[in-house]
């Protein structure tokens, strides 16, 4: 925990979210705003976020492909520059591909490979770090910030076989975010470092595989809807909790922790 003024979650007034056109983004656009905070989206493609920010209530949009880390520096001085009240981040937007070694050929694996690599691990973190500076110049400003960075638990569990480079991803994550929250807390900061760990929710990640629908409830599939998935997290971000999942996330992420967790403190301590 930090040792300064320790600030809640929810108190952030503007957040941006990446991938926020869709899916668990434009739900979680939705409940932010429905606790009053600004909103603005980003993702790859205009038409979606035209048509999403439309129906936000035309909340500001940006087009910024994660993947290009090139791009991220110029987007992060326009954006705070258009928005100096922003004071949360969502990395949400992430890519899902069926990768099989078997069946594919190098030049086929690698290059899909790598782009799931650069929006998966290089976007969430490149934006992070350039969008730091700011984060912790506006929480020395008395409010606080957020970091909340969306994994899930094929990173603590690689049982989707088929996505190897995906699960490898939300695995950097988990553990990039655990000591992210742990370096800003020694630091005395107020930016709080939150993780969203999803289970298999309905929305539209599987959209590269043979059946882009199997993650959908009414398929038969297991996995949550969009809408339980976030009356879920709503309730934990409210509860002020720094790691967060839903369904049967809860009881991987709490095994997970229960088995490295206490480990994991006594090396914080040091």
């Amino acid at each position: 925990m930090s040792c300064g003024k320790r600030y809640k979650i929810m108190d952030f007034n503007c957040a941006l979210i990446t991938g926020g056109a869709g899916g668990i983004g434009r739900a979680m656009a939705e409940y932010f705003q429905s606790k009053g905070k600004k909103v603005i989206i980003a993702g790859r493609t205009e038409s979606k976020l035209q048509t999403a920010s439309q129906e936000l209530g035309n909340v500001p949009y940006y087009v910024l492909d994660t993947g290009d880390t090139s791009a991220i520096p110029p987007f992060v001085a326009q954006i705070t520059q258009d928005h100096p009240d922003l004071d949360c981040l969502v990395n949400n937007a992430g890519v899902q591909r069926p990768l099989d070694v078997n069946t594919m050929s190098v030049d086929e694996f690698l290059p899909k490979a790598d782009q799931e690599l650069r929006t998966n691990i290089f976007g969430p973190m490149h934006l992070a770090i350039h969008l730091l500076p700011h984060l912790k110049a506006h929480s020395a400003g008395g409010t606080g910030a957020v970091i909340l960075n969306v994994s899930s638990v094929l990173g603590l569990n690689p049982t989707s076989i088929i996505n190897p480079v995906y699960n490898g991803s939300k695995a950097y994550i988990h553990f990039w975010t655990m000591n992210l929250r742990t370096q800003l807390e020694k630091d005395k900061t107020d930016v709080r470092v939150v993780e969203v760990v999803p289970p298999s929710v309905g929305t539209d990640l599987h959209r590269e595989r043979e059946n882009p629908d199997d993650n959908k409830k009414e398929k038969g599939a297991s996995a949550l809807t969009v809408e339980e998935f976030m009356k879920e997290v709503a309730e934990q971000l409210e509860k002020d909790e720094d790691v967060i999942s839903a369904g049967p996330g809860k009881e991987l992420v709490e095994k997970w922790y229960g088995a490295f967790g206490e480990a994991y403190k006594q090396a914080e301590a040091k």
